[in-house]
């Protein structure tokens, strides 16, 4: 039988989020659904058996002492059958699934007061539910507004609405389903969290001097003030104007914070007046 660590492609020391990582990929490439390939659902159901083994901390314990010998189902009373963590059922095109499913139980007013990390903590007997897991790509746009999405699943019509300030790995809990959401990568920003970074690029001179300058922030346009004698690489925050925090989090109706990173652009060529003016200072800063 093929290791486990080689199956997911991880080292014997990789960690929780590693091993996470590594299944979620796999599991996307190789799912018979998505892959037509001569052995794509024997490498599938390989990739959730070790998925399964590797994500649990006594399995693993086990798996690393005593191999193979040792997650067998005969090896531990009242151990699960080893189908992999997810049960998978797709109904209509699989590709228009991954870019616009979403559904929520009929009737809830806010489902995603539930919202959590990707593969967070789970009692055991929603271990044992492994219910299937849909894929939702949204812009960036749409996680800073928040959106709605109408599809038909298995039938339903289904209206779902995506609050702002969802984050790549959060996961949607719902009774027969849970849907993982993909935040597509801004251009512009730099995202940690709720806070949002974003480089400005200003003139020596307006850094020597001081000005100010325009900042398109996600909401709107904020006119900010450069100081006298900026230095490069100097960072601006922008109190509450990131992304919102979900419902449910403490910090519920407060927004995380946008920094603005000063650079600082020097000229390749300078005119003869510039370069005699500049020569002056220098004299005089001596």
């Amino acid at each position: 039988m093929k290791d486990y660590y080689e199956t997911l492609g991880v080292k014997k020391s990789a960690t929780a989020a590693e091993i996470k990582q590594a299944y979620r990929k796999l599991a996307l490439q190789w799912h018979p659904d998505r892959n037509k390939t001569a052995g794509a659902s024997d490498k599938f159901k390989e990739i959730n058996e070790a998925f399964e083994i590797l994500s649990d901390e006594q399995k693993r314990a086990r798996y690393d002492q005593f191999g193979h010998a040792g997650v067998r189902s005969g090896a531990n009373p009242g151990a699960q059958g080893q189908q992999g963590p997810f049960s998978y059922s797709y109904s209509g095109n699989l590709n228009d699934i991954f870019e616009q499913f979403g559904f929520g139980k009929e009737g809830s007013s806010d489902p995603f007061d539930i919202f959590e990390s990707f593969f967070g903590f789970r009692t055991p007997k929603q271990q044992q539910a492994r219910k299937p897991i849909y894929q939702l790509r949204i812009s960036f746009k749409e996680a800073c507004q928040g959106t709605q999405r109408q599809v038909v699943i298995r039938g339903e019509n289904k209206t779902i609405k995506i609050p702002a300030g969802v984050d790549t790995g959060m996961r949607i809990r719902f009774t027969n389903f849970d849907v993982l959401i993909e935040v597509s990568p801004s251009p512009k920003y730099h995202r940690e969290g709720q806070d949002l970074y974003y480089e400005q690029k200003i003139s020596y001179l307006d850094a020597l001097l001081g000005s100010t300058i325009k900042v398109p922030t996600i909401d709107k346009e904020v006119r900010v003030k450069i100081k006298p004698g900026t230095q490069p690489n100097t960072l601006v925050r922008l109190k509450d104007f990131g992304l919102p925090y979900l419902s449910g989090s403490w910090q519920r109706n407060r927004k995380g914070d946008f920094y603005v990173i000063i650079k600082v652009t020097l000229p390749e060529k300078l005119s003869t007046k510039e370069k005699q003016l500049l020569e002056e200072v220098r004299k005089n800063a001596a």
